[in-house]
């Protein structure tokens, strides 16, 4: 049987495969299926898509706003060297476990509020036995101070409540103690949402600022444009971050992105002040365009 006639019988198990769901603190959690890959899945809570796994092969990453914190993975450390991450929103895991498969004897923590979403994440996409990760249900700003100070080599935020970042994990006091947790050198991968004007995006970028020396942002340039809704991953550091490298990776990716910093990234800006605990607000719910 010819490639195509395998891929076509592929697929075609792959559909008779069901989807599985279960209700979840944060709503209906559902893994489907990837048509594609023969242990692959994509989550999705209430509809909007979460993450993707691929239990046969956890480093490949199939969204681009993972594959992009997946770059900052790849360049925190030499290859292969195990690091200190935390994780700030669990999902599917799919980041503790592709820094479990790419950087073996890694030790990570997660923190994921949804106690329920995490059990049926668990259960029905096991985590490799030897990986080092310890997973807390818990706030991620709560479970972030449990943190000994300097522990960490990374420190990656994804949390979404109902598609919105929550406002306490958009401040300089979050963003404080995260660069407490951080070792000198270590770096700080945020997912962003946002879309036109992009005022979350640029008072992130300002609030990041008073906080972290060194800062790159990548993301589509359509978003970056001001064009339409997406993401972008804001990174942090105490060290100068490999822009070189990262512009390189970005540009290759299958869904190309731009990489912003130094004074390119300030004018992006355009003087938006930093966010406090008192003036936060969550970032801006996606159009329904976005899942559809």
């Amino acid at each position: 049987m010819g490639r195509s006639g395998r891929a076509q019988r592929t697929r075609r198990a792959r559909a008779a495969v069901e989807a599985v769901s279960e209700t979840v603190d944060g709503g209906l959690a559902e893994l489907v299926p990837d048509r594609d890959r023969a242990r692959a899945w994509t989550l999705l809570v209430d509809g909007a898509p979460q993450s993707h796994v691929d239990l046969d092969d956890p480093a490949y990453l199939s969204f681009e706003y993972q594959r992009r914190i997946g770059h900052v993975i790849d360049l925190i450390a030499p290859p292969g060297r195990p690091v200190h991450a935390v994780h700030l929103g669990g999902g599917a895991l799919t980041l503790a476990r592709y820094v479990a498969a790419t950087r073996p004897r890694s030790t990570q923590q997660v923190v994921e509020r949804d106690a329920a979403l995490v059990q049926f994440v668990r259960r029905e996409l096991p985590l490799d036995p030897g990986a080092r990760i310890r997973v807390r249900s818990a706030d991620a700003r709560e479970g972030l101070g449990k943190v000994p100070d300097g522990w960490a080599d990374l420190v990656v935020t994804d949390v979404f409540s109902g598609a919105r970042t929550p406002a306490h994990l958009t401040s300089t006091e979050f963003l404080t103690e995260v660069r407490r947790v951080t070792k000198p050198g270590g770096a700080y991968a945020a997912n962003l949402a946002d879309g036109p004007p992009l005022a979350h995006l640029r008072g992130q970028i300002a609030t990041a600022a008073t906080v972290f020396p060194e800062l790159a942002l990548i993301a589509d340039a359509a978003v970056l444009r001001g064009k339409r809704f997406g993401n972008a991953i804001l990174v942090g550091s105490d060290r100068p971050l490999p822009i070189a490298e990262l512009t390189r990776r970005a540009a290759s990716d299958p869904q190309p992105a731009r990489v912003e910093h130094g004074t390119s990234l300030t004018d992006f800006t355009g003087g938006a002040p930093p966010v406090t605990d008192a003036a936060a607000v969550a970032s801006p719910a996606p159009p329904p365009s976005v899942f559809h």
